[in-house]
């Protein structure tokens, strides 16, 4: 069934731009949330034109819980029920070594990874137990599965969306809403510029190799909220072919596996 109205965070590029465009596409409206004012209007507009849906656009950073309850409790009338919330907004930092790193890396990455999900989760699923019915669909990471070098905090923020993912389910038992977890491996996004803050080393990484775009995870998002009602996808691992792990992954022209990880420096 075609949601109806569905919330997106972080939905201006990459993945969470994506999985917009895809529920576009079978008629969904959309509130979309994020901080790029410009972008977010933008993208609101090209949809709305494009698909003949209506979009919502709220600029909204997800660290601020204030913010985040004062703009869900007002949302217009239209815009209360809320099938599907996708809490796509996360980020990474650097991947500086714990003895290196700089805490207040830490902090953006707890309080948007974990916190910001935690914030918008509250906020939505009280009006979809009042309405008895929604899904709230938690993208994760390989990195809530593995570990790797540098991977510290952010890794620890992924294995906390899995165990927030798991519990929710238990704790919603009894009800019609539904929890899921997308978990992707590399994904070709703007991930890696934001985290080492530049874009060349960033090409770098990705090239030789032929990671997942970002329609790979929209079309598993957009797969999982269509389910039937009895069904729910509690956890999915995407891998590109290429990769077998955080630690293995295979480039063009090696041969062998790269045993330096994901994202390793050597």
């Amino acid at each position: 069934m075609t949601p109806h109205i569905v919330l997106i965070t972080g939905a201006t590029a990459g993945i969470g731009k994506a999985t917009a465009t895809q529920f576009a596409q079978q008629g969904s409206h959309l509130i979309l949330c994020a901080r790029r004012k410009n972008r977010l209007e933008s993208l609101a507009q090209k949809l709305s034109s494009e698909y003949s849906i209506k979009v919502l656009p709220l600029t909204l950073d997800i660290q601020d819980n204030n913010a985040i309850q004062d703009t869900i409790t007002k949302l217009p009338k239209e815009w209360e029920s809320i099938d599907v919330l996708v809490n796509n907004a996360g980020t990474a930092i650097t991947t500086d070594k714990i003895q290196e790193a700089d805490p207040a890396n830490w902090d953006i990455m707890i309080d948007t990874n974990i916190k910001g999900l935690l914030y918008m989760t509250r906020a939505v699923i009280s009006g979809m137990l009042k309405r008895n019915k929604g899904h709230i669909i938690n993208i994760g990471s390989i990195a809530g599965h593995e570990y790797y070098s540098g991977g510290n905090v952010y890794c620890a923020t992924k294995h906390a969306v899995k165990a927030i993912n798991k519990t929710l389910r238990i704790d919603l038992l009894g009800t019609p809403i539904r929890t899921t977890s997308i978990d992707p491996g590399m994904v070709h996004t703007e991930f890696s510029a934001v985290r080492w803050n530049d874009h060349k080393k960033a090409e770098q990484f990705y090239a030789d190799s032929t990671p997942l775009q970002p329609d790979d995870i929209a079309d598993a998002i957009v797969y999982c909220a269509n389910a039937p009602q009895h069904v729910n996808v509690e956890t999915m691992v995407i891998m590109p072919t290429c990769q077998a792990s955080t630690n293995h992954l295979h480039r063009d022209g090696d041969s062998k596996n790269n045993p330096g990880g994901m994202f390793s420096e050597s």
